[in-house]
């Protein structure tokens, strides 16, 4: 347990001549952090699995000559996860991909592989199942590849390019719909 001490200091306490205009001078609150308690092994062993599992994680990133072969023979041990909303996929997407908003891909790890497929359309991926996932740029695609981490998921790519590198290499938008 953490205990909070509230402590009044003055700015010129140190200076005792000025002990008579102290009262005259401001009053600062200070909060000081007292360990009340000691944390037992077990206790410190799980907070810091806790903080290795929350820390900031950079998944293995794929370029846009590792992406393409996927998409022409797609695998059922695969997924090309798009994490852009409905209304930017509409724009097109990566051959072979399926649709997982990163809005509610969080959400959507927790369900059970039924409701998972009623609710998106396809198989829930596996644990262990390679996991690539793309968005236009590449920044909610690295943060999909942490959400999947975090959820337990150890296969996770993340391709940076992502639509914007795709679509200027493919040379479209619309036409390179799945």
């Amino acid at each position: 347990m953490l205990r909070t001490a509230l402590l009044n200091t003055t700015r010129c306490s140190a200076r005792p001549r000025l002990l008579e205009r102290q009262a005259a001078r401001p009053t600062y609150q200070v909060f000081a952090r007292y360990e009340s308690s000691k944390a037992d092994d077990a206790l410190k062993a799980a907070r810091k699995a806790k903080d290795k599992l929350q820390k900031d994680w950079q998944g293995p990133v794929l370029t846009y000559e590792q992406v393409k072969p996927k998409t022409l023979s797609p695998s059922a041990d695969a997924y090309l996860i798009d994490v852009r909303e409905p209304d930017e996929v509409m724009q097109g997407s990566i051959p072979s991909s399926v649709n997982l908003p990163l809005s509610v891909l969080a959400n959507s790890f927790h369900l059970a592989p039924q409701a998972f497929k009623a609710q998106h359309g396809f198989e829930k991926p596996g644990k262990q199942q390679e996991v690539v996932f793309y968005c236009r740029s590449g920044m909610r695609s690295a943060s999909a590849c942490d959400i999947a981490r975090r959820n337990g998921y150890e296969n996770i790519f993340n391709y940076e390019g992502s639509w914007l590198e795709w679509t200027s290499r493919e040379g479209g938008g619309k036409g390179s719909t799945a």
